[in-house]
């Protein structure tokens, strides 16, 4: 499981990920904001399984 989100995708992910959870807990109470636990929980790792499986690096180094 090698790092495939750059560092600028890491902070989008984790800022849109904030928010959408923000917006369950203050906002409409609706089930559908908790889906920014994914790219919250993918920002701070710094992988996304996607990305892996389209074979998408975003960190700037060369695909091996």
């Amino acid at each position: 499981m090698s790092k495939n989100v750059g560092t600028i995708d890491k902070v989008i992910r984790i800022v849109l990920g904030l928010v959408l959870i923000g917006l369950a807990l203050f906002g409409p109470k609706t089930p559908w904001g908790w889906i920014g636990v994914i790219p919250l929980v993918t920002g701070l790792i710094g992988f996304c399984p996607l990305y892996s499986l389209l074979g998408i690096k975003t960190t700037g180094e060369a695909k091996a």
